[in-house]
């Protein structure tokens, strides 16, 4: 998904923490966030112990970590950053956004159990990189196209029956919600905040927050990005081949 978040322009800068233990990655991050002048870096690391300290200590609104890290790696690090509910400033909490590679998808899996809320590949455009961040800043779930597509092959090929039942199951379970609710999962799976997608649909956004909650409580899923990969093996949002 590429729906870029809305443009901050002069509100509070998005406050980020970085996490990767290959030094050219973090700086290449650092470099792309930096170029937005609505973001700001305030911490980085290369050991995800130290990431999640630093969470702690700063209170950003996001956190970038590298799904595999030596020792703590970005999922167990993501996992205690939820159980700790770390907020921040505005009392929101955190948002975690992952940076992964190909063959990582069991990885990524895991990470969407742990209350991740996106997914990027490391080798993506540096617009994408900004559009993910801004977005699980503002509340909303993140996949990268190409994470997405991804984590549905790799569903259909090791989960149970083969890819048109997984779709066929999914559809399934889709076809409980009622036809709102089906179109408020298209949008959080298209990377779409709670306020864009009360505007996109000409709703109050608590109503949409209502929609969502009801959702992901229909779908039982813990989250928006796992109710994201739901709606891709649906088929309820197109995605691009990895």
């Amino acid at each position: 998904m590429t729906g870029v978040g809305p443009q901050h322009g002069t509100r509070t800068p998005i406050r980020v923490v970085i996490a990767d233990d290959e030094p050219m990655v973090r700086a290449g991050v650092r470099a792309v966030l930096a170029t937005d002048p609505g973001i700001e870096i305030v911490a980085e690391t290369g050991d995800g112990r130290e990431a999640v300290d630093l969470v702690r200590r700063h209170r950003p609104d996001v956190a970038v970590l590298d799904i595999r890290m030596p020792g703590t790696d970005g999922i167990a690090a993501a996992a205690e950053i939820r159980r700790g509910a770390v907020t921040t400033r505005t009392g929101a909490a955190t948002g975690i956004v992952m940076l992964t590679t190909f063959g990582e998808d069991d990885y990524i899996l895991r990470a969407l159990g742990g209350g991740a809320n996106g997914f990027l590949i490391k080798s993506g455009e540096p617009e994408e990189l900004i559009a993910g961040v801004r977005s699980v800043a503002d509340g909303a779930a993140y996949l990268s196209p190409r994470v997405a597509a991804r984590v549905v092959a790799h569903l259909a090929a090791t989960g149970a029956g083969g890819p048109a039942d997984r779709r066929a199951a999914a559809q399934q379970r889709v076809a409980g919600l009622t036809a709102r609710e089906r179109d408020v999962l298209a949008l959080v799976a298209a990377g779409l905040s709670n306020g864009q997608i009360a505007r996109r649909i000409g709703v109050v956004e608590g109503t949409v927050k209502a929609h969502v909650s009801n959702v992901l409580a229909r779908l039982g899923v813990a989250n928006r990005a796992a109710a994201a990969v739901l709606a891709h093996e649906a088929g309820l949002v197109a995605g691009p081949s990895a």
